[in-house]
């Protein structure tokens, strides 16, 4: 039959496109080093689990959340709440669905997070920022 080979080729060309997909998550790095660990990892927690709801319906969300233990998630950092604002300005500009978490009730901008992205679609505006630390 003809429809194994072609098959076996859709799944091969999702396969593909779930490696490729990936979460950037981005912190404020002067929280990162004034808050505790646990607080910081909440916050990225958050802003991640509201960018996969924001955008649950999203093909590249629901692919990326059925990849298990798949998933890539970058974690970056921005130095203060300016950049981290002003980054939100530039996703929002560019038409990319992210996330801002406002943590309360200090109403502190700490993070946001893309929904999942295939990485060439977005790192051009992230490639600034480096790994959190």
């Amino acid at each position: 039959s003809m429809a194994a080979p072609g098959m076996a080729a859709a799944a091969a060309g999702a396969a593909t496109a779930t490696a490729a997909l990936v979460q950037y998550v981005v912190l404020r790095g002067d929280l990162a080093r004034s808050w505790s660990l646990g607080a910081v990892v909440a916050q990225g927690c958050h802003a991640a689990l509201a960018a996969a709801h924001a955008h649950w319906q999203h093909p590249d969300t629901r692919a990326y959340l059925s990849a298990g233990g798949a998933m890539r998630t970058v974690v970056l950092e921005a130095p203060d709440e300016a950049a981290l604002t002003a980054l939100a300005q530039t996703l929002q500009q560019h038409s990319i669905d992210h996330e801002v978490w406002t943590e309360q009730p200090e109403n502190v901008p700490s993070c946001l997070a893309l929904r999942p992205y295939p990485k060439d679609q977005v790192h051009p505006h992230l490639k600034k920022f480096k790994l959190l630390k």
